[in-house]
């Protein structure tokens, strides 16, 4: 752009309507959508306003309003309000606001506190008062794609100023406004997601007082149930801003539960609870912090317990027994266990992306409810498929022992040997098609990854490669081509590799495995990636040396045949040498296991640079590469010693759902129905929730003040376990807790 169109630009403000027709403006626009404008500046970004009125008093202009504002200056604002009554403007006007991101002179004098405090606010709310302009002052937010949204109200927030925020919700702030710019989106690189709303950006900054405030005002009360343009509430807010670390967990998980209280205590009894608003994603908070595994907020929510009689109800926890040690806890299972749709165990057991996905499955009551499952029906279906398999092995191994030998496909005579093969083969194909089908509905639900396959195994892709290779391989047999049987013979060893998927039924065996698995995958991997290349780089250089003429190999030949005292014959079957590609690359291998043929070639032009490729390779790979490979995986075994039991745990959690799933729902139903452990508690409005009994150990926390549901020797027997079918009120256990409550105090009262 010349000087001549840079004046141009300056006078009209940065007006981009002017020179639609240029490359200039083309690539302005382009770059308005990459680079954000600053949030606020001391440099205009805007063209000066000009003030066409005569008057005798100072002309105030955005420049000297701004200038005011950054500076805490409310002396440069003296006659500010008879200006505009003079010349009939208000303080929203294009004059006074900044024509690149629609930032007013409230917003300016906001971004620029001194020690929480800006001598021009009160000023600049004063006169907007005076001037009829006060509301949409105020609620004036950022026009531009980047901060779009941004009120006052948030800016006051961010600046952690309570008397600020106090004072602008007192002047009619829209406390429901939303900041939905790319900067305050989910991933936007550098800008900061916090739900949009004034209240989630006060929880997120870690502010209570402040939420407090915005929930409880006699002004306009914020609605902690409302939800931003992806459907997410404060509490899903505060979930995406969790790290995980111990400090912002504690912040975190103190921030949650005020606001979970307060909106309850606000609502009253009837009132939508807040933990079961949905986001878009179709994802509670408890569901949400299970999909992004944050496993210290997500370990809270799911043992968070209330004493307090009124805020009982929200507890996921209840203290049913204590005795020294040992309590009995009833934990709620509520979109937790599969019996509903979409659960948190679903979630996290087939969740390949999921950070932290073994050790949440370890948090209470998920690892109950798993040993639970296990020791009911999953134990016993497991033993059952892996029979079933063995069967199926034992009918596939059979079948390709005693296969026919000629051209098919073969005729079926008329003698009951061949019909029993016959019936195998067809075996041999339905199990294919059932295990094809079971890896593709797996693959559908959880694709593989290469991240997944150090958590997950490859056991599916094992049993997808084999019922592939069996069913290419009965296509080329009834297409009548022999290649079917090289297929069929490496889906059969590929069927005897799968046994090891039923290992996971045994602790030892389960662990063994994921080792062998994470050293396949890890040491195993790297090691063949940098011998593939040294291989491939040493036969290349070995077969560029070798002397290929026919007078080198004749001559070659004839010296063999006179060292043996046989007369020289013209060769009808010639021995693969070192010029032939597949040949070199077996001998280099047989080298690098110690195998190596030492008898070296003649027909090569230098032997010595021969010699030196040689032996170099020995030395890189059967004796460096390989005793590397020994070293790194014994540091793998003492390193993952701790790790492959959890994810052994987790591969058989995957197990024990995809068995579940096989089941029929009706039957489904009837095992849930029988875990020994699950208690259903009625609470005030009539709906059911289900409990898991967990009985745990602790011997840093001994019984304290807590209140229990009943004691080491109950007086009644509300909370022993009701007969099939029935419940036992919640209503009727917090009443009995109030009660003994008041006993307790009493007692205690008493000389």
């Amino acid at each position: 752009m010349d000087e001549r169109d840079s004046a141009e630009q300056e006078e009209s403000g940065g007006d981009l309507e002017g020179g639609e027709n240029g490359l200039e403006w083309l690539l302005m626009q382009d770059s308005s959508d990459t680079t954000p404008v600053p949030m606020d500046t001391n440099i205009s970004l805007s063209s000066p306003c000009s003030v066409g009125v005569d008057i005798s008093g100072p002309a105030f202009s955005r420049e000297l309003l701004f200038k005011a504002a950054s500076q805490g200056d409310a002396a440069q604002l003296h006659g500010l309000l008879e200006y505009l009554q003079l010349t009939d403007k208000k303080l929203t006007d294009p004059d006074f606001t900044d024509e690149v991101n629609g930032k007013t002179v409230l917003l300016k004098a906001l971004l620029n506190l001194k020690h929480g405090e800006n001598d021009t606010i009160e000023v600049l709310l004063d006169v907007a008062e005076k001037t009829g302009d006060l509301e949409a002052l105020i609620n004036s937010s950022y026009k531009d794609p980047f901060y779009k949204g941004q009120t006052a109200l948030h800016v006051a927030i961010e600046r952690r100023s309570f008397n600020l925020v106090r004072l602008l919700v007192q002047k009619g702030a829209d406390v429901q406004a939303k900041a939905d710019g790319k900067f305050f989106q989910r991933n936007a690189g550098a800008g900061f997601y916090f739900g949009e709303l004034p209240l989630s950006l006060a929880a997120c900054t870690n502010q209570p007082d402040v939420a407090s405030f915005l929930m409880e005002n006699l002004h306009r009360r914020a609605n902690a149930s409302a939800q931003d343009s992806q459907g997410n509430t404060v509490l899903h807010a505060l979930v995406i801003v969790a790290d995980n670390s111990e400090e912002n967990t504690h912040d975190i998980t103190h921030m949650y539960d005020q606001i979970l209280v307060q909106h309850h205590r606000l609502q009253g009894k009837g009132g939508q609870r807040l933990e079961d608003v949905h986001n878009q994603r179709n994802l509670s908070p408890l569901k949400l912090a299970a999909t992004l595994g944050k496993i210290g907020l997500f370990k809270h929510m799911l043992e968070r317990e209330f004493v307090d009689v009124e805020t009982r109800p929200l507890s996921r926890k209840f203290t049913e027994w204590v005795y020294g040690p040992v309590r009995s806890s009833l934990y709620d299972v509520s979109s937790v266990d599969t019996s509903e749709e979409k659960s948190v165990l679903e979630l996290i057991v087939f969740g390949s992306e999921i950070p932290n996905r073994p050790a949440m499955l370890q948090i209470e009551p998920l690892r109950s409810l798993l040993e639970e499952k296990w020791d009911k029906f999953a134990s016993k279906l497991l033993l059952l498929n892996f029979v079933v398999y063995m069967i199926y092995l034992g009918i596939f191994t059979t079948v390709a022992f005693y296969r026919k030998e000629g051209q098919p496909p073969f005729p079926i005579e008329d003698v009951p040997l061949d019909y029993l093969r016959c019936a195998c083969q067809l075996l041999s194909i339905l199990g294919a098609v059932w295990f094809l089908y079971k890896s593709i509905t797996h693959f559908h639900m959880n694709p593989p990854k290469l991240k997944a396959l150090f958590m997950d195994g490859f056991s599916d892709i094992l049993f997808f490669l084999q019922a592939s290779l069996l069913l290419v391989a009965a296509v080329l047999y009834c297409c009548g081509i022999r290649e079917y049987v090289d297929l069929s013979v490496l889906s059969l060893a590929l069927a005897w590799m799968n046994v090891l998927y039923y290992s996971r039924g045994s602790r030892q065996m389960g662990i063994y495995n994921v080792m062998m698995q994470r050293m396949i995958l890890g040491d195993l991997l790297h090691f063949l990636c940098v011998y593939s290349v040294l291989l491939s780089g040493f036969s290349a250089a070995i077969i560029a040396l070798m002397d290929s003429s026919p007078l080198a190999v004749s001559k070659t030949n004839s010296t063999g045949a006179a060292g043996l005292g046989l007369e020289a014959e013209p060769l009808q079957c010639q021995k693969p040498s070192f010029n032939n590609l597949r040949y070199t690359i077996l001998e280099l291998f047989k080298f690098t296991i110690g195998m190596g043929d030492l008898q070296f070639t003649d027909h090569v032009e230098s032997k010595e640079i021969f010699y030196i490729l040689l032996i170099s390779y020995i030395v890189l790979t059967y004796i460096l590469m390989l005793n590397m490979l020994i070293a790194l995986m014994g540091n793998t075994v003492q390193k993952l010693s701790e790790q492959s039991e959890n994810i052994w745990n987790l591969q058989r959690a995957v197990t024990i759902l995809d068995m579940e799933r096989t089941l029929p729902s009706r039957l489904r139903r009837i095992l849930h129905s029988r875990l020994s452990r699950m208690v259903s508690l009625t609470i005030e409005d009539e709906q059911h929730r289900k409990f898991l009994r967990v009985e745990e150990m602790n011997w840093r926390q001994w019984r304290s003040e807590l209140h229990v549901i009943r004691e080491e020797d109950p007086e009644d027997h509300m909370a022993e376990e009701p007969p099939a079918g029935k419940t036992f009120k919640l209503r009727r256990l917090l009443k009995t807790i109030q009660s003994r409550r008041g006993r307790r105090l009493q007692a205690a009262a008493e000389p």
